[in-house]
């Protein structure tokens, strides 16, 4: 008898770690039912040559907005992601009293680099204001993959404590009893769990922290106990110290140390699963050590603590088309409105590029992160790399900006500036946010072969004109199983299960991320040779107009989520088969 798909001759890399072997794998009704050699198929997807994975479980993304518009959900649809988690770093869309998303829009976009007018155009207000009904607008809907969402702590207490909680003044008893009854009404609709942000360096457009970032321990521990009492989920944090000191913004409020011990007690006391953000950066470039231990302890006296870390450094990117150094002098600002090639060649002008280079910034009176990006970027010019038409995620010192410049006896900002206005202005130079403070990723490789950590830090649909790491999926196949050179490498089986199996059973869906009969059947068919991620690329198809960085990615053969076919050769099908996933 013929199974409706088989996916034929492939090297089957199937999610639970163990070695690579091939098979074909049989697909009927959405579910894998068989896996060996010589199956028969109505449908046959050849994978010879090729890798056959478990689709890729993203457990760290920003789709709140973008799920109200897109049903594609690029970046992660076109890096063979086939369910998302977003929700996280505290904020979101639900619960939203009628009448009041200005304040949500304006965290999103502080926060995440979202367009605000593609959120206020893109978004039907007034469809929902409770979370319960948020989950009932998404199951309304079809995607190209399966969509879950938390329950971000921000609006949580926006919605209790109004105006009092975005001042982030501390919650009463009555405060804290509402706040927990509304996470058990969402962990019982299907939330699949709950976030925060405790760090300084997530703020709104007025400058101010997010609500929930100064909570005491009697808070944090209230919502997790309101999301088991709902049924269970993951308590998910960006904590404080995890970006370093962050001096210039007045510095944070809590110490590593206190941190961790509050994600401990929230881990013992409620029996919650704990992710939350590990990275190496400039401050602290060995901090990241202390918090492997800390888990490792933890967790051997029960408390479950999964320091959640990145696959490459934060790329920052920065050119013509998006945040870049010279945004803000005058010069510039009177060029801005030229079309990008036009713009480009008129700062190429000798007379121009030296005014430019001479002039001081014009100031903006915002107070949001994104308000004063040129500074910091002007800052780390030197530390910069320039990208090719492939990005070197693990590039050599000797070719940073300011190495290049030394060499040609020019100041680090020339050499930027003649970058980016090369050619038609789309140059791009990225700058590492973290994991690349030695000059190299041995950091990111150690934490990546920790047993407790998972996998994420990803930010699919966030920071849409600065960063683009919704591609690190792909990257973990490129860099660490293929292309490195500075150092180890790291088998294809044990990349895979940290961002499948493993991210799935973190968050309780037991029925994916391994291909083995009964599993739902969620796969890529990659040609891992092919496998290619290129630079970043400008887009204008947010609502309003907005534009968006997107990186080209090529090499993956067939997508399929629930047995149907989303993708074919890096070309959309059309298909969308994807529905939101409810926990348990």
């Amino acid at each position: 008898m013929a199974h409706e798909l088989v996916v034929r001759g492939g090297t089957v890399v199937d999610g639970t770690g163990t070695a690579p072997f091939t098979a074909d794998v049989a697909v009927d009704g959405g579910i894998i039912t068989a896996v060996g050699r010589s199956l028969a198929g109505d449908r046959i997807i050849d994978a010879d040559g090729a890798l056959v994975a478990p689709g890729w479980v993203d457990v760290h993304t920003h789709f709140d907005g973008q799920v109200a518009w897109d049903d594609a959900l690029d970046p992660s649809f076109s890096n063979g992601v086939t369910t998302v988690v977003m929700g996280n770093c505290g904020v979101g869309f639900a619960p939203c009293p009628p009448g009041e998303e200005r304040t949500l829009i304006e965290l999103m976009e502080g926060v995440e680099d979202i367009p605000g007018t593609a959120l206020y155009e893109g978004v039907p207000w007034g469809a929902w204001s409770t979370f319960p009904e948020y989950l009932d607008f998404l199951a309304g809907r079809r995607y190209s993959m399966d969509v879950g969402a938390q329950v971000p702590h921000a609006a949580l207490r926006f919605a209790v404590m109004g105006e009092r909680g975005v001042r982030n003044e501390d919650a009463t008893a009555d405060d804290l009893a509402a706040m927990r009854r509304l996470v058990a009404e969402a962990s019982a609709a299907g939330a699949m769990g709950l976030s925060t942000s405790r760090t300084v360096y997530h703020r709104g457009l007025d400058g101010r922290a997010v609500p929930g970032t100064f909570a005491p321990l009697e808070e944090v521990v209230a919502l997790a106990q309101g999301m088991m009492d709902g049924g269970g989920g993951v308590f998910e944090a960006i904590t404080a110290s995890s970006a370093g000191s962050l001096r210039a913004l007045g510095g944070e409020r809590f110490a590593q140390d206190e941190e961790l011990e509050l994600l401990a007690t929230v881990a013992r006391t409620t029996g919650a699963a704990v992710t939350f953000t590990t990275v190496q950066n400039n401050d602290f470039p060995d901090a990241w050590r202390e918090v492997l231990a800390f888990a490792a302890e933890q967790r051997r006296l029960g408390a479950r603590l999964h320091p959640q870390v990145g696959s490459r450094p934060t790329s920052i990117f920065t050119g013509l088309d998006g945040y870049h150094p010279f945004m803000r002098r005058a010069t510039y600002l009177g060029l801005a409105h030229l079309p990008l090639a036009a713009r480009a060649a008129a700062l190429r002008d000798p007379l121009t590029k030296a005014r430019l280079l001479s002039e001081d910034d014009v100031p903006l009176p915002g107070k949001g992160p994104m308000d004063n990006m040129h500074r910091g970027l002007f800052t780390s010019i030197k530390r910069m790399f320039l990208v090719g038409d492939e990005v070197d995620y693990e590039p050599w010192p000797d070719t940073s900006v300011g190495a290049l410049a030394a060499a040609h006896g020019i100041t680090p900002a020339e050499l930027l500036y003649d970058h980016l206005t090369d050619g038609d202005g789309t140059n791009l130079a990225v700058l590492w946010g973290s994991g690349y403070v030695e000059g190299n990723l041995d950091a990111v490789g150690e934490m990546l072969r920790d047993p407790d950590t998972i996998t994420g830090l990803a930010d699919a649909g966030a920071h849409v004109r600065l960063i683009c790491d919704g591609t690190a999926p792909t990257t973990q196949l490129t860099h660490w199983v293929r292309d490195r050179s500075r150092g180890e490498r790291l088998p294809v089986e044990f990349i895979v299960e940290k961002q499948t199996r493993r991210n799935a059973r973190l968050y309780g869906m037991a029925d994916r991320g391994v291909l083995a009969p009964g599993m739902r059947a969620d796969l890529n068919v990659i040609d891992l040779d092919g496998l290619q991620v290129r630079r970043p690329q400008a887009h204008a198809d947010l609502p309003a107009g907005g534009w968006r960085f997107l990186q080209p990615v090529s090499g993956y053969l067939a997508t399929v989520v629930a047995g149907v076919q989303t993708r074919a050769n890096d070309t959309d099908t059309g298909e969308r088969p994807g529905r939101l996933l409810r926990r348990n």
